[in-house]
């Protein structure tokens, strides 16, 4: 009898795309009221953004080896030690925080002049920051809140989280950035003190489901949470940490895109912002997949069911390329009136929708490493996806280079940089993944 694995995909996958869709409808606001504000501010957030949500990426990427764990006991049916890696998770993720807090109190300012920052950029970066710094002190409970929901596969509560913190922030956006309501008009800051103030409020909405659903069968007892030793969370960093490097090397490597796009012009970090501002609409519906995919892969590999493993990565698959499908039909049909959301300049209307085009086309590559990659990690094996970041890294970097100081490609080497290396380490994931498939169950 053929199982249809969609079905739990979708359970999972389905609350967390219209939480991050809502979030991303979010940021993309922010982006619309300040670019029809300032121009430069969007390079400004496109400047922030990048390492800021490294460093994020980073606190959130670390809690992956306790997704594979717990998910894999819960295959296993082993209840008790579920328990103790959840507690452990729950106990030690948040300190954290504490220091991605201090670095960006610290070192901030450092490194956005280590970016190359235009100078008339820079004090833009820094007014956000400033207003922003306060949500790092809440990343480590919002990480180990969703490991906890996605294991166990009730993510409906993300929904409300998204959703209230989202409109929240939406019309905080607007009172502050144009100064509504007898508010002051405070462009940037005003932005970021509205994500401010949404992120608090939907951390609270957050940890009161955490502690009174009765639907997280992974969710530990506060007396297992106060007891719990450092060890069971070290060794799930041993898995995460693989994914938190994955991460941080993705990241790095877009960083140092961004410099590269600095030293074209002003404007170019903020035309790549832009426009992968509208991929990421895509990305997180694909990313809620991959994460539903690490989930219930990582139960199959506790189980040794070779059949749900296989199951779970084709449908999974399949669903990302048809996310990717939609999103370049809209960028053939209409570029222009998705890119004049954003700005008002009519140069950039007319010149970025090839960008756009080459972003969507990208999305399939980058879907299929997506998925590819979560399938891999459910298995317990986060160091390949390591490996191949590192190889993927050094390349986009060369060929960014190559294309933009070699070939003067401008912009456009950037991102065609991008693409290829996407395409190549897609084949190299998908070609994975059927080796385990064949090999190791």
């Amino acid at each position: 009898m053929k199982t249809n694995y969609s079905k739990p995909l979708l359970k999972i996958a389905i609350p967390i795309i219209l939480g991050s869709i809502i979030n991303q409808i979010q940021m993309l606001t922010d982006r619309a009221f300040l670019g029809n504000v300032n121009p430069l501010y969007m390079s400004a957030l496109g400047n922030v953004n990048s390492p800021i949500w490294t460093t994020i990426s980073f606190c959130f990427s670390i809690t992956v080896g306790s997704s594979i764990l717990i998910s894999q006991k819960v295959g296993a049916k082993q209840m008790d030690e579920c328990e103790t890696y959840a507690a452990s998770l729950v106990k030690w993720t948040n300190g954290f925080s504490l220091i991605l807090f201090f670095f960006w109190l610290i070192f901030g300012r450092l490194v956005f002049v280590k970016m190359g920052v235009d100078q008339e950029v820079l004090p833009m970066c820094m007014d956000y920051l400033h207003f922003f710094l306060p949500i790092f002190l809440v990343i480590g409970i919002e990480a180990s809140t969703m490991v906890i929901m996605q294991t166990s596969n009730y993510t409906k509560p993300l929904v409300w989280f998204g959703l209230t913190r989202s409109i929240l922030n939406v019309i905080l956006d607007w009172i502050m950035i144009f100064g509504k309501f007898g508010c002051p008009a405070m462009g940037i800051k005003g932005a970021a003190i509205a994500t401010t103030i949404s992120e608090y409020v939907g951390v609270i909405i957050s940890a009161i489901i955490f502690v009174c659903s009765k639907k997280l069968f992974t969710r530990p007892h506060l007396a297992s949470i106060i007891k719990a030793s450092v060890i069971p969370f070290a060794r799930s960093i041993k898995l995460g940490i693989n994914t938190a490097l994955e991460d941080l090397l993705w990241n790095c490597g877009n960083l140092v895109l961004i410099i590269i796009l600095n030293s074209i012009s002003k404007e170019a970090a903020g035309i790549y912002s832009m426009i992968f501002g509208i991929e990421l609409l895509a990305v997180v519906v694909i990313g809620s997949f991959g994460n539903a995919t690490l989930t219930l892969t990582g139960e199959a590999t506790g189980a040794q069911d070779v059949q749900k493993f296989r199951g779970v990565f084709r449908n999974a698959l399949a669903i990302s390329w048809a996310c990717s499908l939609v999103m370049l039909v809209f960028s053939l049909v209409m570029p222009q009136r998705i890119i004049s959301i954003f700005t008002k300049d009519q140069v950039l209307i007319t010149s970025c929708g090839i960008y756009l085009v080459l972003a969507c086309l990208d999305l399939f590559s980058k879907g299929g490493n997506i998925i590819a990659g979560n399938a891999i990690r459910g298995y317990g094996n986060p160091c390949w996806m390591l490996m191949t970041q590192i190889a993927g890294t050094v390349f986009v970097i060369s060929v960014a280079l190559l294309f933009v100081k070699v070939f003067n490609w401008g912009i456009l080497g950037v991102f065609s940089a991008v693409l290829l290396d996407e395409f190549v380490r897609n084949i190299v994931n998908t070609l994975k993944v059927r080796w385990i498939i064949k090999n190791c169950f």
